[in-house]
């Protein structure tokens, strides 16, 4: 399902966002501009998300470390209030039996945090939800299906009517349910 977040009335008490951060580092960005367009920060920060939300709502916020404060940044240019790492993803290469590693300046990358942020009084269903996730690379960005499943459990997911997830697609973002 798309949804058009410029022209929508909807409102939605969980926001599941992967930005397509834009790097200074050219071998980084070239990675990601490669596979999608990348958005500046500014650009990311002025997407219009706030009008997105219920009064009570969660953002779950994908982000990797070399934009750590930038995620933040952006948490707060929404309207949001940073709670915590709601997952940390090892990553796992393709076949499962080893870690990725990926690019890095300094160290290797191989987890990427997802950040939990509130805006409102929203509340948690289940406290038994990890914050672990162990699973394999898939293709380039794509998020572990598993962290849909946590959140739905963490929140009390029932239809999925009102989770979406806004990715980069070409020139514009989509929202794609059950994705």
């Amino acid at each position: 399902m798309v949804v058009d977040i410029f022209n929508t009335d909807k409102k939605y008490n969980v926001i599941y966002a992967d930005p397509p951060w834009r790097y200074s580092d050219r071998k980084c960005n070239g990675a990601c501009a490669f596979h999608y367009d990348t958005m500046t920060l500014q650009e990311i920060k002025d997407l219009p998300v706030p009008q997105l939300c219920e009064k009570d709502c969660v953002l779950f916020l994908w982000a990797t470390y070399p934009m750590l404060k930038e995620a933040i940044q952006v948490i707060e240019a929404w309207g949001f209030k940073y709670k915590t790492i709601a997952f940390q993803w090892i990553k796992l290469n393709k076949s499962g039996k080893g870690y990725f590693f990926g690019l890095g300046r300094w160290t290797r990358g191989n987890t990427e945090p997802c950040l939990l942020a509130v805006k409102g009084k929203p509340s948690r269903k289940d406290n038994s939800v990890s914050q672990l996730i162990m699973e394999p690379l898939g293709v380039h960005s794509e998020k572990p299906a598993v962290t849909r499943d946590r959140i739905k459990a963490l929140l009390g997911g029932g239809s999925g009517e009102r989770y979406r997830t806004f990715r980069p697609y070409y020139s514009g973002w989509v929202g794609l349910l059950g994705k």
